[in-house]
């Protein structure tokens, strides 16, 4: 009777092994359409995820570098606009300044070494013309081109800079908007242990999900 009991149980365990692997698929099944019926609720009740754009962060670079300020309106940074148009607009008036004021010292300054007594900083303080004696001397002309050519190509480099950096500014804000923060996202990391059944020994590990 013995014999003919561990036969049977051995004869049988195989079946049984298989009729709870198909309840473990069918649970796994329902599992999975539970998930596809509650998702489909939060889509029915306008839980949409936001629909992104691949094009948005180059648009935003070419509208900022044909007008600066238009890739940041474009990405409803509104606020950052007049900051750009000012920052800018601040390195060209540099610019044109120290490019004026170089203009009128090398104009002089040429002028003097062609023999003339006719330029703006030779009588500065109205005492007349004395040929010789010039308020600006020919060096104070020369140092002082110098110095305004400096500054001039200092404001270029630095308008081009900030010009620069107002185009990557709208590109890196256009990306940074498309940036994934749904609820759905996780990173769930923890042990499992599993037994299996034939051989009698449990599994130990750990098991990462990352949801999308």
């Amino acid at each position: 009777m013995g014999k003919n009991l561990v036969f049977w149980s051995l004869l049988l365990f195989p079946v049984l092994f298989s009729l709870a692997q198909e309840g473990q698929k069918e649970g796994s099944a329902d599992s999975v359409r539970q998930d596809l019926k509650k998702q489909k609720v939060r889509v029915e009740g306008k839980v949409e995820k936001k629909r992104i754009n691949p094009l948005a962060p180059s648009k935003a670079a070419f509208y900022s570098a044909i007008l600066p300020g238009l890739g940041q309106a474009y990405n409803k940074r509104y606020w950052k606009v007049p900051i750009v148009i000012g920052a800018i607009g601040a390195g060209i008036y540099g610019y044109k300044y120290n490019d004026d004021l170089y203009d009128r010292f090398r104009t002089a300054f040429k002028r003097r070494k062609a023999g003339f007594t006719d330029d703006e900083f030779y009588d500065i303080n109205g005492s007349g013309i004395v040929p010789g004696s010039p308020d600006l001397s020919d060096s104070a002309l020369q140092d002082a081109q110098e110095r305004y050519q400096r500054d001039r190509d200092l404001a270029l480099f630095i308008t081009l800079g900030l010009y620069a950096l107002n185009i990557v500014d709208a590109n890196v804000d256009a990306h940074l908007k498309q940036f994934n923060v749904d609820d759905d996202l996780g990173l769930d990391i923890k042990p499992y242990l599993e037994y299996t059944p034939i051989y009698g020994d449990p599994n130990y590990g750990v098991s990462l999900t990352i949801k999308f």
